[in-house]
């Protein structure tokens, strides 16, 4: 695959990205190719589980509301029941059984996956029994620096991060707090810690040789003026691809209009001479299975008895 054009402006020049390098080993090129959201190609032949193992979370988003309920929509912290590690694995014997084309494990929530225990428990059963299964999770990146060795040693293949700012002030601005180390720290000093372990983890990943794709959502009048940075930081440490996507509108963000279509194509304009764009994400629920374009965890049948059971409980 060939790497994106780089710029030519002295200042902007950036080192070559460590996770290009070695894209003509086979299993580099399958780990892209039958990844839907790392190939845009793949999406229409490849599909993912979301095992949705992972509640609870470390950082508050000032966009982020995780309901546990079944709705006819598709936003990431939104599941219809939360799983233990053996209900994930019976549910990707169920799924793979009957649809093959399965290719990517992959757990997203509905919290922080690093901030489960269950995640890394998950990942060793799914390893035992389908070690040719592909295992993706994603994360803010707060515990990364201290769970990278654990992810390694699963053998997680690719890492989604989300940044969404690289600037502490104006992460200041997105994030109400974290949970660190048992600690919740608010304000400058929360946003330069996060920013930290994001860098930190970045680059430790990458040292080991996992995809790294880079989520970033795109929030008018907080940090469209700060994207095309994020994308030259996240290039220079070796991020495959990097998906901007829209902010929905909701929580202590609610007031702010989303980006038009438009508005979103032109900050991924400016990102792309950095870094690989991802123009084909469907901003997937934490239980979400199928191809990118049919989630089947959206068919109402399925829906219904997941809610009935959460009501039971």
């Amino acid at each position: 695959m060939p790497d994106a054009p780089q710029p030519t402006s002295q200042s902007t020049q950036l080192p070559p990205c460590p996770a290009k390098k070695n894209l003509e080993d086979e299993t580099d090129v399958r780990r892209i190719k039958e990844h839907p959201c790392y190939d845009q190609k793949a999406q229409h032949k490849f599909g993912r589980i979301h095992l949705p193992v992972a509640p609870k979370c470390n950082v508050q988003c000032n966009f982020c509301v995780r309901k546990f309920d079944c709705v006819n929509e598709s936003r990431p912290g939104i599941t219809s029941a939360v799983l233990t590690p053996e209900e994930a694995v019976d549910k990707l014997r169920e799924v793979v059984a009957k649809h093959p084309f399965i290719k990517v494990a992959g757990i997203a929530g509905p919290g922080d996956p690093l901030a489960n225990d269950e995640t890394f428990e998950t990942f060793r059963l799914i390893k035992k029994e389908f070690p040719d299964m592909m295992l993706c999770l994603s994360t803010n990146g707060l515990a990364l620096p201290q769970r990278i060795a654990e992810i390694k040693e699963l053998g997680v293949s690719h890492l989604t991060v989300t940044i969404n700012a690289v600037d502490p002030e104006i992460i200041a601005k997105i994030y109400s707090h974290i949970d660190y180390n048992g600690e919740i720290i608010k304000g400058i000093e929360a946003a330069r810690i996060l920013h930290e372990n994001q860098m930190k983890g970045l680059k430790a990943a990458i040292a080991e040789n996992i995809l790294v794709k880079v989520n970033t959502v795109l929030i008018p009048g907080i940090n469209d003026h700060h994207i095309e940075e994020i994308a030259k930081t996240v290039s220079g440490l070796g991020a495959f691809i990097m998906n901007v996507m829209p902010l929905i509108a909701q929580g202590k963000f609610s007031d702010i209009t989303p980006p038009t279509h438009e508005e979103r194509a032109e900050i991924q304009k400016l990102c792309a001479p950095y870094v690989k764009q991802m123009r084909h994400c469907r901003q997937c629920r934490a239980d979400a299975y199928g191809l990118l374009g049919d989630d089947m965890s959206l068919k109402k049948p399925e829906c219904a008895i997941k809610q009935l059971r959460m009501k039971e409980k």
